[in-house]
């Protein structure tokens, strides 16, 4: 590989519209979308997955898929898609998926940014339910894994975000207007 892949992540709580916002900056800016938990979700339905019923037992758990596993489909999603710039959306989400990230990725990309939506835990949790009942087919989607993906999300995630923003990496975008709204401010940081 000539030149490093230019990275953004994306983080928010679950329902803060990470999946809403990517597919708006993939159609304005070309950016490809990379979503880690569907990135596990695909794996953990492939019948040839070695790592299925391990990402299987996590997702509905509500806990952390191990770090070696996510980023080895990260990176072969993105030598595959044959681009150079994405946008890695719920991940990293503790400390040992940033730890592995640097280890294994660091000197691979260009960590342009982090966007961070913030959403009240409030609105993130009516989103997650409309999305359930509407069928979303996501088995994580329901009122009591929603309670353990807050909690990891408060406890492992927060801290990250907070990292970043030490290093003036991280860009707070208010997730709670509508996705239009929300949309005109995450432009800005791609025009800039």
């Amino acid at each position: 590989m000539a030149t490093k892949y230019n990275v953004v992540f994306v983080l928010g709580g679950p329902g803060a519209g990470k999946g809403t916002q990517c597919a708006k900056i993939v159609e304005e800016f070309g950016y490809v979308h990379l979503s880690a938990g569907d990135l596990l979700r695909a794996e953990r339905s492939s019948p040839e997955s070695e790592f299925g019923k391990l990402i299987d037992d996590h997702i509905n758990g509500g806990t952390i898929v191990p770090v070696e596993i996510t980023c080895s489909l990260l990176e072969r999603a993105m030598k595959n898609s044959g681009k150079e710039n994405f946008l890695i959306d719920g991940f990293p989400r503790n400390q040992d998926n940033m730890q592995g990230w640097n280890k294994v990725m660091g000197d691979k990309v260009n960590l342009k940014f982090v966007i961070f939506f913030n959403c009240t835990l409030e609105v993130c949790k009516e989103r997650c339910l409309a999305r359930g009942a509407a069928g979303s087919g996501r088995s994580d989607d329901n009122a009591e894994t929603l309670g353990k993906r807050f909690n990891t999300y408060m406890t492992a995630t927060m801290p990250i975000i907070e990292h970043y923003d030490k290093l003036n990496l991280t860009k707070k975008i208010d997730a709670s207007a509508t996705p239009d709204k929300v949309f005109e401010e995450v432009k800005k940081l791609f025009q800039s």
